[in-house]
């Protein structure tokens, strides 16, 4: 059935029984271009026919042509490729065209599919079977000697490190505490001033854990008022 120019080309799937080595092309300009079609087309697998139909239906100023490759497996290759494509200023609608082949036809294009599905499922089959081979038997990897050398600058880095930290603190002992009697001003006034703030310090402080301890002891008061 030919398409409308104007219609926009819908998306097929195509079964092995919908493929054939016979194509129909369509709207191709009626200049007698035959051979100019045929080498365009035999640039895509060897062609054992082409010629024009005139039976059928077309638009105007275009004919039909029909075309008949030696595999199947190049009519699939240039259909794809030259379906919708220009020549000579029209674009080209290729079909396939199945109602064309006998029996030994269809016999070997199924035969010829058998033989492909099946080396494509042992070309998967030894893949995977290879794949875990090498998984298994791998052997183990060693680091190579740019690693090794980062590893042992790491560890030089660290030892570096542990030792400035041991110096630092070896240097800077921890600050010793005096005792609040020690006198350790060279000057008595100074000593003696040191000794008053103690003092008053140590009132506030008294001062703060009475009230504190008094609170604590105060009990709550319970509201004995009737309620009306």
């Amino acid at each position: 059935m030919p398409r409308n120019r104007d219609e926009a080309p819908a998306v097929k799937v195509y079964t092995v029984c919908d493929e054939s080595r016979y194509l129909i092309v369509r709207n191709v300009p009626s200049l007698g271009c035959e051979d100019e079609l045929g080498k365009a087309f035999q640039s895509y697998g060897e062609i054992e026919e082409c010629k024009p139909m005139d039976e059928e239906d077309c638009e105007p100023y275009t004919d039909v042509y029909w075309i008949r490759f030696v595999p199947v497996d190049n009519a699939r290759f240039a259909k794809r490729k030259l379906d919708e494509s220009v020549f000579l200023g029209n674009r080209l609608q290729v079909s396939y065209a199945p109602q064309f082949e006998s029996v030994s036809d269809t016999k070997e294009k199924l035969e010829c599919r058998r033989r492909e599905v099946l080396k494509r499922l042992n070309a998967n089959s030894s893949g995977s079977k290879a794949h875990n081979r090498d998984y298994l038997f791998e052997p183990p990897t060693l680091p190579s000697p740019a690693q090794t050398s980062i590893s042992s600058h790491a560890n030089t880095r660290q030892r570096d490190f542990t030792k400035t930290d041991h110096t630092f603190h070896t240097a800077n002992p921890p600050i010793r505490t005096v005792s609040s009697n020690e006198e350790y001003f060279p000057s008595p006034s100074m000593n003696a001033t040191v000794q008053l703030v103690r003092e008053k310090l140590d009132k506030i402080q008294s001062s703060s854990a009475h009230v504190e301890a008094g609170s604590a002891l105060k009990k709550a008061r319970v509201d004995n008022r009737r309620r009306i």
